[in-house]
């Protein structure tokens, strides 16, 4: 799509800051972006409890300051209280800034339905009960979850420093236990995942959907661009 003037997203942000990730200005250098931090605390329910009430105050802002769009960036944040729970907090932000606007759990979504998957294999940041609210929440969603596995982490910040090695033996072993998966997820906004999705998608021959990727691809189709990142995997090539 082309504009006589640049297009922004907000993005409602689960860091305490207003600094915008590095992931989409990176990827999408034509598309400005703002951010508008709701600080959650940790990758546990009482963690994410203050920054979820925040959410939609945070999307009334970046509609103010001229967002054209409303990604809520933070997987765990976004599914962490059940499938209904986050449809309606999608139709809140919707109804309160009345722009286009997408979460990073119904990025990771729409990713997988685009690549027509099914069956899929999980790799995660985090505990088994955040784990275990994101396999109720992707099988309300429709996918039968072959395999999940998780990090185990609890602080906030702390999945940024695992490596792309990391990620690509965790893939390995969810691989290992659901190969009939037609796809793969890595979910974690936190996890550093555009080189490392890419290695899992070319070892295993399986398309793999981030949720960090997946959320910008989706917020930038929001707005009439295609989403197209070339040389990082099906669902950025598509």
């Amino acid at each position: 799509m082309k504009t006589s003037r640049t297009i922004t997203i907000g993005i409602v942000s689960p860091h305490a800051h207003d600094k915008v990730p590095s992931q989409g200005p990176g990827m999408y250098p034509d598309v400005s972006f703002i951010a508008r931090g709701v600080g959650v605390k940790a990758l546990t329910p009482e963690g994410y409890d203050p920054a979820w009430n925040g959410i939609v105050p945070a999307a009334v802002e970046l509609a103010g300051q001229g967002a054209d769009a409303i990604l809520v960036h933070g997987a765990s944040l976004t599914f962490y209280r059940g499938y209904d729970a986050h449809q309606k907090l999608l139709e809140d932000v919707r109804a309160a800034t009345g722009l286009p606007a997408i979460t990073m759990s119904a990025a990771m979504v729409a990713g997988l339905q685009h690549l027509g998957a099914q069956e899929i294999g999980v790799c995660t940041a985090y505990s088994a009960d955040i784990n275990n609210r994101l396999r109720d929440f992707l099988l309300a969603a429709g996918f039968d979850v072959l395999a999940l596995e998780g990090f185990d982490i609890r602080e906030f910040g702390a999945a940024e420093h695992k490596t792309d090695e990391d990620i690509v033996a965790l893939a390995e072993g969810v691989h290992a236990k659901a190969p009939a998966a037609d796809s793969l997820l890595i979910s974690c906004g936190g996890l550093r995942t555009l080189e490392a999705g890419r290695q899992v998608e070319q070892k295993h021959r399986v398309p793999v959907v981030s949720s960090t990727e997946s959320a910008y691809w989706a917020a930038v189709r929001l707005v009439g661009e295609s989403g197209r990142y070339p040389g990082y995997g099906k669902l950025l090539e598509s």
